[in-house]
């Protein structure tokens, strides 16, 4: 049997990164933090660096904004795969897809997701996947920021039900909603 999967989701600064870190030290194995973040920005640099002090100095960290199928198929069993996050790669995925047919990009995007998925299932390595939970506010003005909240909300969805354990974040505590 696999070590679990856990998918940890909340809002923005909820605690939910911490409480993923807290959980892949916990696992007692060797980690693999995989960012999804590009440091395209001053504050997203801040951002990046706040949670490289925080990491462990003996925590291997891998860089892959697009492809986490890839990452979870490469994975090792006896090693605790922390992603870091979901809700980025799904702004990656669709700034990568930008300009396509919207109809077309969703079927696209749910091959991957189902891709994704899978290989989630079939990963040998305790996995932790954190994402923000971003359909709680208010509908978006725009198309595109409409498409990203809908394609967050079918990945947290599918990985969810590919988790055996789910926890929402509010306010610095989790709350154990699955498993």
């Amino acid at each position: 049997m696999n070590p679990p999967h856990v998918l940890v989701t909340g809002g923005a600064r909820s605690g939910k990164s911490r409480f993923a870190e807290k959980l892949a030290a916990e696992s007692a194995a060797p980690v693999v933090y995989v960012a999804t973040a590009a440091p395209l920005d001053e504050e997203m640099r801040r951002r990046i660096a706040a949670h490289r002090e925080r990491r462990p100095p003996e925590w291997e960290t891998v860089e892959e904004p697009l492809d986490l199928a890839g990452v979870l198929r490469r994975s090792r069993a006896g090693t605790t795969v922390l992603i870091d996050c979901l809700t980025l790669y799904v702004s990656n995925w669709l700034f990568a897809h930008e300009g396509e047919d919207p109809a077309a990009r969703e079927a696209l995007f749910g091959a991957t997701l189902h891709d994704l998925a899978s290989a989630l299932r079939d990963c040998p390595a305790g996995v932790i996947l954190v994402a923000g939970e971003v359909g709680l506010g208010i509908v978006p003005e725009n198309a595109l920021a409409r498409s990203f909240r809908d394609l967050a909300g079918l990945a947290n969805q599918a990985l969810a039900a590919a988790c055996d354990q789910v926890y929402l974040v509010v306010s610095g505590i989790p709350v154990r909603i699955k498993g």
